[in-house]
C-alpha cells in the first residue's frame, strides 16, 4: 500500500524530487569513480613486458618483514606484516647455479636493470617510457632480436631498440650518449633490435656485458633471474619447483629469494607500478570516505529541504489520522524509488568518470601507466547500496518531527516556522561543534602528513555538519545582528530581512552546503602550500652554499662533483631515497660528510654533524621523539634496497621538514638506490656562476644556480605534486558546487506562490528579485564568515601541528577568487530559478491548486 503511495506521490511531484534524484545521483558518480580506483589498486593487473618470453621470474623480495606474536589468555596470535622497500632489491649473482640444477630449467638468464637515459638531441625519453640500460645477454627474456648491425661485444658498444633509433634518427654507426649511474659516455651504436611483442612502457639500451655490470654497480649481483622451461615443462610446475628448490634462500642482505610466474612477474619488472598501488589504495580510500561524508551531509540537507517544503502536505496526511510510522514508511519509500534511479544513473556514470580519472593520473605522473584500470561489478553495486541507505536514512533524519509531533502542531508548523530548532538537534549541533574542537586540537598535535590529512579534511566535514543542525539559530543571530542596518536600505531589503528572520530554517539549507564548499575549498588549496612553504624556509635557511648545481636530466654525476673539489672548493653531494624504521616509512638524504658545515645548517640541536660516517646517522626532532633517540642512541633501521643497518645517532636537528627526517653519509645511502646521481651539488666557493659552469661544461644538462633560483624550481616541483591533490579532492568540490546550486534552485522554485502574493500585495518584480538577491548575499555573507572561521582553525591546526608555528599560507588573491565564484554560483543558482518563477501571472499562481 505505502508502496503505491510513493510511487504516485513521486510521480505527481518530480519537480520536487528533481534536487534529492540530481544529489544521489552526483554522489553514486563520485562513490563509483573513487571504488574503480580503490579496486585498480587492489587488484590491478600490471602486465610484463621485458619478461614476455620468460614464463618464470626469480627476483629479491621487495618488502619489509614484520612477525609479531602475542600471548593472551592462554592462545598465541600471530601477527605478519609487510611494507615495500623504495629501491630495487638485488640477489647473488651465484644463485643461477642453483637454479640450473632444478628439473625441467632449460636455461637460466641473469638480468642486470640499471638507469641509462640518452642524452643526444632528438633521444629524449618521453616520459611514459622511461630508459633502462640492459646486458644484451638478457635480451631473450622479451625476447628482442636484432633487425639491423651487431651485438655490443666492446665496452664502447651499444644496442638500441627500434622506436629510440626511429625517434632519434639513428643507425648503426652513429653516437649516442648515454647518462647512467656513472658519468655520461658516449657510445657507437652497433645494432637496433625489435621485441617480439609491442613493449610500450619502457625504452631498452644494451650494453656488452662487462660494460653492464659496471653500471649496475652491484659487483656479484643481478636484478633477476629468467628461467626457461625445457620443451614439455609447464609453467605452473615448473614454479613449484624453483620454488621448492629455492625454500629459505636468502639474498645477500637476508631477503627471501622470491617466484614469479604469470601475471605476478608485472610487478616484479615495474616497481613504480607495485608501489603505485599502496598509493592508489589511499588515494582511493580518501576519495571516497571525504566524498561519502560529504554526500550524506549534502543528501541529508537537500532531503530536509524537500521535506520542509512538503511541510503542509505531510500535516495534512496526520490530520487525516497518518500514523507516524505510515508517514516514517512513506517517506522512506519515496527516498528508495529516487535512490534506486539516481543511484543506478550515478553508477553508471561513475565508470567513465573513474577511467578519467584514472588517466588523468597517469598523465600526471602520480600512478604509472603500467598499473592497468580495472573495473569490477564492485564499486557500482557498492555505490548504489550506499545511495539506497543514505538516502533511506536522510528520509528517516529529515522526518523526524514531523512524524513525531501531534497533527494540530503540524498544521500549524506548515504555516509558520517554529522559532526554536528542537532541543535534540540543538544538543546534536553541539556535540559535533565539540567533536570539531576536540579534532582541531587533535590536529595541532599531528606532526606527519599520513596522519594529519584525513583529520584535515574530517574536521571540516565534522564543523560543517554542525554548522547544518546549528544552522537556524545562526541565521537569527546574524539577523538580530545585522537585520537593523539591512532594513534601511529600501523595501527589498525589508521584505529579505523579514525573509531571513522568518523562515531561518529554509535559510539554514542554504547556509550549510555554501559552508561546506569556502570551508572544503580554502582547506584544499592552502594546505599544500602551508606544508610546502615551511618546508622551503626550513630548506633557503639551512642552505648556506653559495651556489647549487642542478640537472635536467637524472642528475648530477659523481664525476662532476670531483672536477669541482678539485678547485679546493667544499661541495656536498645530496642524493635522496626512503628507508624504513621497523615498518614505518622516513624520508632520508646523504650528503657528503667533507666540510659539510659550510654548505648546510639543519640547525642541530644536538650532538655534532662532524662526526657523521658511514656508520652513523642524524635525525631529525620529529624521528628523534618518535623513534626516542638521542646521540649515541643505535637505529636499527632497513635502508632503501632491502639492506639492514644499525646506524649511531650522532646529531639531532631542527629542520627536518626541509631536509627530511634521516641523514646518511652520500657513500652509504648512494650504493644502496636504484639512482646513485646526486639530486643536488652544494658548492661553497668564491668562483663566480660563469668558472663554475665552465669546470662542468663536458656534463650535459648540469646547470649551476643561485639557491634563490633552486629554491623557484622546487616551488614549481611542489605544484605540480599538488595538482594531483587539488585533481583528487576537485571532483568533491564540484560535487559540492552542484549540490550547492541544487539547494538555491530547490529552496527559490518552490516559493512561487509567495512571490505571486507579493506581486498582488503590490511588490513589483524588481522588488521580488532585489529581495532575492539581497537574501542570497545575506546567506553569502555568513557562509563566507562560516567557511573562512573553518578553514582557518583547521590549517592553523595543521601548520601549528606539521611546522611548529600557527602561519597557515593563505594568498588573498586565491581566497577571494574562491569567494568571487562561490558568490556568483548563488546568485546564479538563485536568480534564474526566481526570474522563471516570476514569468507566470500572480494571480494564476496565487490560484492555482497546491
Amino acid at each position: 500500500m505505502m508502496l503505491r503511495y510513493a510511487l504516485q506521490t513521486v510521480r505527481a511531484r518530480k519537480g520536487g524530487f528533481l534536487g534529492a534524484f540530481f544529489a544521489l545521483m552526483c554522489a553514486a558518480a563520485l562513490i563509483t569513480a573513487c571504488g574503480t580506483l580503490l579496486e585498480t589498486g587492489l587488484r590491478g593487473t600490471i602486465a610484463t613486458e621485458r619478461y614476455a618470453a620468460t614464463p618464470v621470474v626469480v627476483s629479491a623480495d621487495q618488502n619489509v618483514h614484520q612477525t609479531t606474536v602475542k600471548h593472551k589468555k592462554g592462545k598465541t596470535k600471530v601477527k605478519h606484516k609487510a611494507k615495500p622497500i623504495a629501491e630495487r632489491a638485488w640477489l647473488p649473482g651465484d644463485l643461477a647455479t642453483e637454479l640450473r640444477k632444478v628439473p625441467g630449467v632449460r636455461e637460466v638468464i641473469p638480468e642486470l636493470t640499471f638507469l641509462a637515459e640518452p642524452l643526444a638531441p632528438g633521444a629524449a625519453v618521453d616520459m611514459d617510457r622511461p630508459a633502462y640500460g640492459h646486458a644484451w645477454d638478457s635480451a631473450a627474456l622479451t625476447p628482442y632480436t636484432l633487425t639491423t648491425g651487431t651485438a655490443p661485444k666492446a665496452e664502447g658498444d651499444l644496442v638500441i631498440d627500434r622506436r629510440l633509433a626511429e625517434r632519434a634518427h639513428l643507425a648503426p654507426g652513429d653516437r649516442l650518449t648515454v647518462q647512467s649511474t656513472q658519468s655520461p659516455r658516449t657510445y657507437r651504436v652497433t645494432g637496433i633490435a625489435a621485441p617480439a611483442q609491442e613493449v610500450r612502457h619502457q625504452t631498452a639500451l644494451f650494453f656488452s656485458t662487462a660494460e653492464a655490470r659496471r653500471l649496475a654497480a652491484h659487483p656479484g649481483q643481478v636484478t633477476a633471474f629468467g628461467v626457461l622451461p625445457t620443451k614439455g615443462t609447464d609453467a605452473a610446475v615448473l614454479k613449484r619447483a624453483v620454488s621448492t628448490a629455492l625454500h629459505g634462500t636468502k639474498a645477500p642482505h637476508g631477503t627471501t629469494a622470491q617466484v614469479s610466474a604469470g601475471d605476478g612477474r608485472g610487478p616484479v619488472e615495474f616497481l613504480d607500478a607495485a608501489a603505485a598501488r599502496t598509493k592508489l589504495v589511499s588515494m582511493g580510500g580518501a576519495m571516497g570516505g571525504t566524498s561519502l561524508l560529504v554526500a550524506v551531509l549534502v543528501v541529508v540537507g537537500t532531503f530536509a529541504l524537500s521535506v520542509q517544503q512538503r511541510h503542509r502536505e505531510l500535516a495534512l496526511l496526520r490530520a487525516i489520522a497518518a500514523t507516524p510510522g505510515q508517514i516514517r514508511a512513506l517517506l522512506g519509500r519515496e527516498a528508495l524509488i529516487v535512490g534506486a534511479a539516481a543511484g543506478t544513473t550515478g553508477a553508471l556514470a561513475g565508470l567513465p568518470l573513474g577511467s578519467w580519472l584514472h588517466g588523468r593520473f597517469v598523465a600526471m605522473g602520480a600512478v604509472p601507466g603500467t598499473l592497468q584500470h580495472t573495473v569490477s561489478v564492485f564499486p557500482p553495486f557498492a555505490a548504489l547500496a550506499a545511495t539506497l541507505l543514505g538516502a533511506w536514512a536522510a528520509a528517516r533524519i529529515s522526518s523526524r518531527r514531523i512524524a513525531r509531533i501531534r497533527p494540530a502542531e503540524a498544521l500549524a508548523e506548515a504555516r509558520a516556522e517554529r522559532t526554536r530548532p528542537a532541543w535534540g538537534r540543538i544538543l546534536a549541533g553541539l556535540a559535533l561543534l565539540a567533536g570539531g574542537a576536540v579534532l582541531v586540537a587533535v590536529l595541532s598535535v599531528l606532526r606527519t602528513e599520513p596522519a594529519s590529512t584525513p583529520v584535515t579534511f574530517l574536521a571540516v566535514v565534522v564543523l560543517a555538519s554542525s554548522v547544518a543542525l546549528l544552522g537556524p539559530l545562526l541565521v537569527r543571530a546574524a539577523v538580530a545582528v545585522f537585520g537593523g542596518p539591512l532594513g534601511l536600505t529600501g523595501p527589498s531589503s525589508r521584505l529579505a530581512r523579514a525573509n531571513l528572520r522568518g523562515h531561518a530554517a529554509r535559510m539554514a539549507s542554504v547556509v550549510t552546503p555554501l559552508t561546506l564548499l569556502i570551508g572544503m575549498t580554502c582547506t584544499v588549496l592552502f594546505v599544500q602550500p602551508t606544508l610546502g612553504n615551511a618546508a622551503r624556509a626550513q630548506a633557503r635557511e639551512g642552505i648556506r652554499a653559495d651556489w647549487v648545481v642542478a640537472a635536467q636530466g637524472p642528475g648530477v654525476p659523481a664525476e662532476a662533483a670531483r672536477r669541482l673539489r678539485s678547485q679546493h672548493d667544499t661541495v656536498t653531494e645530496v642524493v635522496r631515497t626512503t628507508v624504513r624504521v621497523g615498518l614505518d616509512k622516513y624520508a632520508a638524504q646523504g650528503v657528503t660528510p667533507g666540510g659539510l658545515t659550510r654548505t648546510w645548517d639543519p640547525d642541530v640541536t644536538a650532538g655534532s654533524l662532524k662526526k657523521l660516517t658511514e656508520d652513523t646517522v642524524a635525525v631529525s626532532e620529529l624521528a628523534a621523539d618518535q623513534l626516542h633517540l638521542k646521540p649515541g642512541s643505535p637505529l636499527k633501521l632497513t635502508l632503501g634496497d632491502g639492506t639492514p643497518a644499525t646506524p649511531t645517532v650522532v646529531a639531532v636537528y631542527a629542520k627536518g621538514l626541509g631536509f627530511g627526517d634521516l641523514t646518511f653519509a652520500h657513500d652509504l645511502v648512494a650504493r644502496h638506490v636504484d639512482n646513485p646521481l646526486a639530486t643536488s651539488v652544494l658548492v661553497s666557493t668564491a668562483r663566480t656562476q660563469t668558472q663554475l659552469a665552465t669546470t662542468l661544461r663536458e656534463f650535459p644538462g648540469i646547470h649551476v644556480l643561485a639557491p634563490a633560483a633552486a629554491d623557484s624550481i622546487q616551488a614549481a616541483r611542489q605544484q605540480a605534486n599538488a595538482e594531483v591533490n587539488y585533481l583528487a579532492m576537485g571532483l568533491v568540490l564540484a560535487f559540492t558546487a552542484i549540490a550547492v546550486v541544487n539547494t538555491l534552485a530547490m529552496s527559490v522554485s518552490e516559493r512561487g506562490r509567495e512571490f505571486a502574493l507579493l506581486r498582488l500585495a503590490g511588490a513589483t518584480r524588481r522588488q521580488v528579485l532585489g529581495m532575492l538577491r539581497t537574501e542570497a548575499l545575506s546567506v553569502l555573507l555568513l557562509a563566507t564568515a562560516l567557511g573562512s572561521g573553518i578553514a582557518l582553525a583547521v590549517l592553523t591546526a595543521f601548520s601549528v601541528g606539521m611546522t611548529g608555528q600557527a602561519a597557515p599560507a593563505v594568498t588573498p588573491l586565491v581566497y577571494v577568487a574562491v569567494v568571487a565564484l562561490v558568490g556568483l554560483l548563488a546568485l546564479v543558482a538563485t536568480a534564474l530559478p526566481g526570474r522563471v518563477a516570476l514569468r507566470v501571472r500572480p494571480v494564476t499562481v496565487a490560484t492555482a491548486k497546491e
